[in-house]
């Protein structure tokens, strides 16, 4: 414990934790503050810094959401201190969510106060290495944190988040379409935490069949199977002290889950056909372009593995969502190209960028890389002109006017409703007399 004294910030719905700290700490040098609701904390963390701030579900009553939105806030404004959460039961999922805004830990209630205890010392114990791996200019917006690009609202909460991740020891789950970087940010996570000089071993289970995805992860004894000559190590035991990175986890078979499930509990596997227990110390970061949820819910992902996994969320946004990201990342890749083929792109034409704009990226931000890796290859100029993009994006979409609509109430004069209708043709019109009689209302008798 420290010398100094403690400083806590407690939201409950009552003075009985405040006692109860007290009581815990009495050999310590402490000074612990009780407030009652998420909004009055804020106020108090605006002028004052804090080692530890404690809030309980109970506190959050018929406002969870909105305590978490000020948590969040909180959390992004003093990341030295370190936030617990102690929920009840029926509020796990609260607890599980304010992981990914960079709470600490949580814990379920009710909880001994030899628990309690242990959990601020932990926390005071961890609280230097979460501190520095958030920048003092955080506030400041950036276009890029490691490989990844953008400086768009959503990435800039990618980026916060990454380095939250980096700076705990949890496992990660890593979720988005394919192409949004899941892998860049895996590698970012592992250049910034403390691992960052043991290996980083990715591993794409998709790409691997089946039967070989129990040995590519935890390795072989010699004629554990056929074909199995000799002994071989798992990724698991290659990674040592390093972060093993498990793309697309949703396809593992229910034996290799289980399995994963036992490593993740009691940090230790077997190589298939050994019988010694060797030790896990390496990091988990998993991720997956599927719903989980809908796999759970059909039988396909076993629920004790994902609440495993998904300790720490962190989702990858779509091309589509981050459209005002696209001039940024077409320049770092123009930049990328240029070294690699010798070529001189200095520029993108309007057009271009109004065709990237228009479309809907199902690559994401993976197939605009490669479109601008074919628009380079033939590009013969320094502009990337729209003759250098394929097909898909020089096609003109053609679209259907609009056509604007008045509305009456019944019983409007026939006189009214054709004067008004004859304005409206004008309007559309700009005015053009020639162009509004084509589709104004000529009057009919009935």
């Amino acid at each position: 414990m420290q010398s100094e004294s403690i400083k806590i910030i407690i939201l409950s719905p009552d003075e009985k934790l405040q006692d109860r700290l007290n009581e815990i700490l009495s050999h310590q040098q402490r000074n612990i503050l009780w407030r009652k609701s998420i909004d009055q904390v804020k106020q108090e963390m605006e002028s004052e810094t804090f080692d530890i701030f404690i809030l309980m579900s109970t506190a959050c009553k018929n406002q969870m959401n909105h305590c978490i939105d000020v948590l969040e806030q909180i959390i992004l404004k003093s990341p030295s201190t370190q936030a617990l959460f102690l929920v009840e039961p029926q509020d796990v999922e609260f607890g599980l969510q304010s992981l990914s805004l960079g709470v600490y830990q949580y814990a379920k209630l009710p909880i001994s106060d030899k628990e309690l205890e242990l959990l601020i010392e932990t926390a005071l114990e961890r609280s230097p290495i979460v501190s520095t791996k958030l920048p003092e200019d955080f506030d400041a917006k950036r276009d890029r944190v490691g490989n990844l690009v953008g400086a768009s609202a959503k990435m800039q909460r990618v980026y916060r988040q990454i380095y939250q991740a980096a700076g705990s020891e949890v496992n990660i789950l890593l979720l988005g379409e394919t192409g949004t970087g899941k892998d860049l940010a895996a590698q970012t996570i592992h250049q910034l935490s403390n691992r960052s000089d043991a290996p980083f071993l990715p591993i794409n289970l998709g790409a691997i069949p089946a039967d070989l995805v129990a040995s590519e992860l935890f390795g072989h004894e010699k004629g554990a199977f056929t074909g199995a000559v000799k002994q071989s190590k798992g990724i698991f035991e290659k990674a040592e002290n390093g972060i093993v990175f498990l793309d697309e986890i949703e396809a593992v078979d229910e034996k290799v889950q289980i399995s994963l499930l036992r490593l993740i509990e009691q940090k230790m596997f077997r190589r298939l056909g050994g019988r010694q227990a060797i030790e896990n110390r390496s990091r988990l970061i998993a991720s997956s372009n599927e719903n989980l949820q809908v796999l759970i819910d059909k039988g396909f992902f076993r629920k004790d593995l994902y609440y495993r996994l998904d300790v720490f969320r962190i989702i990858m946004p779509p091309l589509r969502e981050n459209l005002e990201d696209i001039p940024l990342l077409t320049q770092e890749f123009i930049a990328r190209y240029n070294l690699t083929y010798k070529k001189n792109i200095t520029s993108v034409t309007s057009d271009c960028i109004q065709a990237f704009q228009q479309y809907d990226w199902p690559g994401n931000a993976r197939e605009l890389k490669n479109v601008i890796q074919r628009a380079a290859i033939v590009c013969d100029c320094e502009e990337i002109r729209l003759e250098h993009l394929p097909p898909r994006f020089r096609a003109t979409k053609k679209v259907k006017p609009v056509k604007p609509t008045v509305s009456f109430e019944i019983g409007t004069p026939l006189d009214k409703v054709e004067k008004e209708m004859i304005l409206q043709a004008l309007s559309v019109a700009n005015n053009n007399r020639t162009q509004a009689a084509i589709t104004a209302p000529r009057r009919r008798r009935f």
